[in-house]
């Protein structure tokens, strides 16, 4: 099982000091928490896109790319790739750029996290949300998996002839996961694929994350990609931690009460009674993590959002630490020792390869400016 963290990249006030970080430090405070991520062992680093304030993260790649040169283990992924808005066309580019850079440690989750204004900046309307997803997703794995593509659809200009490049590494495109909250449609379509399914698993109750990873493993079933167990299933979490849990809570209470996405709603007890939302001891947070297991079954992957809020750097490297020395490698133990022997691992560069038979050579067809004939040119694995 993969253990990692997301990241929103907002640019939220501290609470407790009433400053913000400038948007430089917000840059640099996600490359920093990647390293440490990957220094005290955990496998995942994911990162949202948003093209609007209070968010940092409009351009994922470019600082996944910047911290794929400084590791060697970390899988680089996207907490949201807004497959509504970004041109497949970029989306194929850019993170098949990015798998060379990174040896093949790169996978994205397709997501639909745009608020409404973003949609008509990028020449889109929200009332096509769903059509958008399903219809630039079938364009973008042809693109991945086609030399030479025609196409026409709705919603951008058709293709004629075109090759996407660089061509995947390895012949073999980045796994996707398809992440959503509430659309059935979206599990619907993960299912369809036999791609992945990642629930944000934050803000609603275990009995919302239930019905949807239910409904995305037997529509993953129906499709004839394996038993409904063996479905590829994420999820995500929010922790806050310290050695005892009122020290936890003391400190956390202010971030919660005046973060954006909580502040003005339920009390923290609530809200970690009826969501995952976890604050408290690690012993605490492990026992809570192992119970997603009962109403998801066994899963692949557990991301945990620990920046957000206006929390300051050193807090979240703090945090960093408990998980790598205390949570995670519990939690590694103890899910090993419960998935049955069928259930597959999460998929990485070097398995999706082997399922192919091995990598193979990418070939990228171009015409020629001068016969207009085709012309081959290979690259070999």
């Amino acid at each position: 099982m993969q253990f990692g963290i997301f990241t929103v990249g907002d640019v939220t006030p501290d609470p407790t000091t009433g400053r913000a970080p400038t948007e430089a430090e917000r840059v640099k405070s996600l490359i920093t928490i990647a390293l440490k991520a990957e220094e005290v062992g955990l496998d995942v680093f994911a990162q949202g896109q948003h093209h609007n304030p209070p968010f940092v993260v409009s351009s994922p790649t470019t600082t996944l790319g910047y911290i794929a040169a400084k590791t060697e283990k970390l899988v680089l992924s996207t907490s949201t790739t807004l497959i509504t808005t970004t041109d497949p066309v970029k989306i194929a580019e850019d993170f098949a750029t990015l798998q060379h850079v990174a040896d093949g440690r790169v996978d994205l989750m397709m997501g639909r996290g745009n608020t409404g204004p973003v949609y008509p900046w990028f020449g889109k309307d929200i009332r096509d949300g769903i059509p958008l997803a399903v219809e630039n997703y079938q364009l973008l794995r042809r693109l991945w998996r086609e030399d030479v593509v025609n196409w026409e659809g709705q919603f951008r200009t058709p293709l004629q002839g075109f090759t996407s490049t660089p061509r995947p590494l390895d012949g073999v495109p980045p796994f996707v996961w398809h992440g959503s909250i509430r659309s059935p449609q979206i599990a619907e379509q993960a299912a369809y694929y036999g791609d992945g399914f990642f629930h944000n698993h934050i803000f609603w109750p275990p009995e919302h994350t239930e019905r949807m990873v239910e409904f995305y493993r037997r529509r993953f079933e129906h499709y004839g990609h394996g038993s409904a167990d063996q479905a590829i299933v994420g999820l995500g979490g929010q922790v806050f931690m310290r050695k005892n849990s009122q020290d936890a809570v003391r400190e956390f209470r202010p971030y919660f009460d005046h973060a954006p996405v909580y502040g003005g709603g339920p009390s923290l007890e609530e809200f970690t009674s009826q969501t995952p939302l976890t604050v408290g001891s690690p012993e605490q947070v492990i026992e809570r993590t192992l119970g997603f297991r009962d109403y998801v079954g066994d899963y692949q992957r557990q991301l945990f959002l620990i920046d957000h809020a206006g929390l300051p750097l050193k807090t979240v490297l703090e945090q960093l630490d408990i998980l790598g020395e205390e949570v995670v490698p519990v939690l590694r133990r103890e899910f090993a020792a419960l998935k049955p022997a069928h259930v597959p691992d999460a998929p990485t560069h070097a398995s999706l390869v082997a399922a192919a038979g091995g990598g193979h050579a990418s070939t990228v067809h171009a015409a020629d400016d001068v016969t207009g004939r085709t012309v081959e040119t290979v690259a070999r694995a």
